[in-house]
């Protein structure tokens, strides 16, 4: 085997690749450079100990890493939700501190030891669970995405929000730790005119939504972590429900009761809310699963590009609710031309995936936009596409290709080109 072909050999050449792409700018910088030449503090003193922090933060220096809301979007911080950081973050799992917040009440302060979780209506036996009950039924792990059906809610009508965070930031991908909802649902014993259930929150705002069986008895969860530790307040502490690849209103956290019905309840939030406002004046209802979708994370308005032309990696996230993302296309102009980009870390149904496109920036301005493929054959669609079919009344479920603008000083900005 020649020595360029061997693992040895394919890791130095790799390796000496990686290191030509920055040796100039590095080069250049290293003589005479400060930070290597002089002592810096945290090289002379002590740190902290162990118990300085009991419960783990993050580092002083990332402190603008944050959820973050728009003041005019709502009228009240009560009933209101703010932003994942994406362009903050890289891989595919959010921490559980950025994950983005959605209210209709008020983060409800419940008590584990007082909660209790009814089922009732088409059932053999209604039945009341404790927390400690709960925990006694088989357990699992998966890997989802939940998007608000507003995601880039406000870009229907053109380009309006200044980050990925405010597009595309009503997201979050984590590790669910719950019971499937079709152990508990076998323990009470559905009767066969139950085909809907719906489960309800403890928050003042008493959500509910309307949820057929088929889905209820299939991958729904009965959660209780999230990335390995309990819920957050905010995300529905003590339990919630998980309601894979749907929008993120269905997922109705501080869980109390889930009643068993022959058909929908057509509440609030699946009539007045929560359905898509055609350009004829009628609405579609139940339009509960995500479409696949993607957004470029860096470089974008919130995350310009900081180096002189040159080596340049472009990132972002990929998912879908009926699937995996097998392939995600990237454009630098606007369309004209498509590259594949890289798939990179796990691929997991209806979870977020991470890709790269790595290219040589000339300094010239960008278009950027990706182009999401998912396993069942769906190519996300550009916004002109999904106009001629809904209109601009909507609000919700708008899953359209997004461009960013990057102007000779690496500064991305939110646009839209026919």
């Amino acid at each position: 085997m020649d020595a360029k072909t061997t693992r040895r050999g394919l890791l130095k050449g790799g390796i000496a690749a990686g290191a030509g792409l920055l040796a100039g700018t590095t080069a250049a910088k290293a003589a005479g450079d400060p930070a290597i030449t002089e002592m810096q503090p945290w090289n002379q003193m002590l740190g902290d100990g162990v118990d300085a922090n009991p419960y783990g933060k993050p580092s002083h220096y990332e402190a603008h890493v944050k959820r973050r809301s728009v003041e005019w979007l709502t009228a009240d911080p009560v009933s209101s939700v703010n932003f994942t950081p994406l362009h903050e973050l890289d891989g595919i799992i959010t921490p559980n501190g950025l994950a983005f917040e959605r209210h209709h009440g008020g983060i409800a302060d419940v008590d584990p030891a007082k909660h209790r979780l009814m089922i009732n209506g088409l059932v053999d036996k209604p039945l009341v669970f404790t927390m400690q009950d709960i925990m006694r039924f088989p357990r699992e792990n998966r890997v989802y995405f939940l998007e608000c059906a507003a995601n880039s809610g406000m870009e229907w009508r053109g380009a309006q929000l200044n980050g990925c965070q405010f597009t595309h930031g009503m997201i979050h991908n984590v590790m669910y730790t719950g019971v499937p909802l079709r152990y508990i649902l076998e323990e009470a014993g559905v009767k066969t005119n139950g085909k809907w259930i719906m489960p309800e929150g403890a928050d003042a705002s008493g959500m509910t939504r309307s949820i057929p069986i088929e889905k209820a008895l299939d991958d729904c969860l009965v959660a209780f972590k999230m990335n390995g530790e309990a819920l957050r307040p905010e995300q529905g502490y003590p339990l919630r429900l998980v309601v894979p690849g749907w929008e993120g209103n269905m997922w109705v956290k501080w869980l109390r009761r889930i009643e068993v019905g022959d058909q929908p309840w057509h509440h609030r939030e699946e009539t007045s809310k929560y359905t898509d406002l055609m350009e004829n004046g009628k609405a579609r209802r139940f339009t509960w699963e995500m479409d696949c979708k993607s957004v470029i994370t860096n470089p974008s308005p919130q995350a310009p590009i900081l180096h002189t032309k040159g080596h340049t990696v472009l990132t972002g996230v990929a998912w879908s609710g009926r699937g995996t993302i097998p392939r995600v296309d990237v454009t630098l102009d606007g369309g004209k031309n498509w590259h594949q980009a890289r798939m990179d870390g796990p691929s997991l149904d209806k979870s977020m995936h991470r890709f790269y496109f790595e290219f040589d920036w000339d300094g010239s301005p960008l278009l950027l936009q990706s182009r999401a493929h998912d396993s069942t054959g769906y190519v996300q669609p550009t916004k002109a596409q999904l106009r001629e079919i809904r209109g601009v009344n909507s609000i919700y479920h708008n899953n359209a290709i997004q461009t960013w603008y990057v102007n000779e000083k690496g500064i991305a900005e939110n646009v839209e080109i026919s």
